[in-house]
């Protein structure tokens, strides 16, 4: 994800490794013109390079970063490990890949401190979504978003404040707000996306996947209904224990609004889509059947109508216990967090589940070794095939960029 969720705001102050601050030497910048700069944002920037420059990418810890070797002709391995073709490695790419951690991310910060501006205008996000490819050549390029953009085309005013996060202006709690809420028509209301979608696609080349993201409906109306994160979702539950019909109604908008936004992002670029659904594990079992995997498997269901080979992804963080439910869903990939045995977690999804993950974050503070370890003892327990290597969840901020780095130099030597 993005924000609170993919991107986020860097610490205030942030002390980087001599890696960091050579870093800028890995990266190539392309920084595209749009008409959708806010007036108060210039149109030139320091980051302003032509997209038609394609040299090698020098990096400070290892020469030059080796560009990967598929044509515009050939499928992504992403793609390929999805389907279930033989692939010689698991493919890697990080949630929380864009921003947060890097260097080149807090520049732009610095420049633009609006979350929404940094996420609403083409230019930066095909800029910060790129930053991770130019460095790392991750296997996956998803674009740097928010699942909370959507809201505002739904009459739901919100903002993502630093140091507070999500903000929604007029919590939804009645039948009466529910009904003033809008379903999301994409090209209206963020044409930026698919603008930034398409450029990644012509950027990236088909050398790695590009991702597109939505959220789930329930994890959507928890943040409304809450009025921004929550520690005990006594709201939302509240809601839906005593009012079930006025949270289903909000549910079903949620649903036909994220279907149509996955349709609109594919149409545009995306190659694969993740759904988060990062709050719907706060439902027992029992609830989570009737407030989420319904919903869940109403977006799969539509999509895949429109756009059956289009590979959809599913993490829910804290999901161990809804393993086998998850799979009643339909979606292509299961991501797992890092709470769950990969082998266990395998075993339990069946053989014709592709798994996404599941190495800790934190493992990015150890030791390159350990690092190293974690990694492979992941790879080893997914077994060969039908595995996306990834975190059980996003980077962590304050996490050493050169660690990523290393994290990707294993990932990639890795072979079956």
């Amino acid at each position: 994800m993005a924000s609170h969720l993919e991107g986020g705001n860097p610490p205030n102050t942030t002390k980087l490794s001599n890696f960091n601050s050579n870093m800028s030497t890995c990266f190539t910048s392309t920084f595209l013109p749009s008409t959708n700069l806010p007036p108060s944002t210039p149109r030139t920037s320091s980051f302003n390079l032509s997209s038609k420059s394609r040299h090698p990418i020098t990096c400070s810890i290892g020469g030059t970063v080796a560009e990967p070797k598929a044509s515009a002709a050939a499928e992504p391995l992403f793609l390929n490990a999805v389907r279930g073709k033989d692939v010689e490695r698991p493919p890697v790419w990080l949630m929380r890949q864009a921003g947060r951690y890097m260097k080149s991310y807090q520049v732009i910060y610095e420049k633009y401190p609006s979350f929404r501006v940094r996420s609403e205008n083409v230019d930066l996000v095909v800029e910060i979504s790129l930053q991770p490819w130019h460095v790392f050549k991750p296997d996956g390029v998803i674009l740097f978003s928010d699942i909370l953009t959507p809201l505002s085309g739904m009459n739901i005013p919100f903002d993502i404040v630093k140091g507070k996060g999500p903000i929604i202006f007029d919590p939804i709690r009645t039948a009466a707000q529910v009904d003033e809420v809008r379903e999301f028509v994409p090209e209206d209301s963020v044409p930026y996306v698919g603008e930034a979608l398409t450029i990644l696609r012509k950027e990236v080349d088909n050398k790695a996947a590009v991702l597109g993201f939505v959220g789930a409906p329930f994890t959507l109306a928890s943040y409304v209904i809450e009025g921004g994160s929550s520690k005990h979702f006594s709201k939302i539950k509240r809601l839906a224990f005593s009012e079930p019909k006025v949270l289903h109604s909000l549910l079903q908008k949620f649903t036909n609004s994220m279907a149509r936004y996955i349709q609109y992002q594919a149409d545009n670029g995306a190659q694969a889509v993740q759904i988060f659904d990062s709050w719907a594990t706060e439902l027992s079992p029992e609830d989570f059947e009737e407030f989420s995997l319904p919903y869940l498997k109403q977006i799969v269901d539509i999509v895949k109508k429109t756009h059956p080979h289009l590979p959809l992804i599913l993490y829910a963080s804290g999901s161990g216990g809804l393993l086998e439910r998850l799979t009643l869903i339909g979606v292509d990939v299961v991501s797992l967090d890092w709470t769950v045995d990969m082998a266990d977690g395998r075993k339990r999804l069946g053989p014709n589940t592709v798994v996404q993950g599941n190495v800790d974050p934190g493992v990015l503070f150890g030791s390159k070794e350990f690092i190293a370890d974690r990694i492979n003892d992941t790879v080893r327990k997914a077994g060969r095939g039908k595995h996306i290597l990834n975190l059980g969840h996003g980077i962590v901020v304050g996490t050493p960029e050169e660690n990523v780095a290393h994290f990707f130099e294993v990932a990639k030597e890795i072979r079956y």
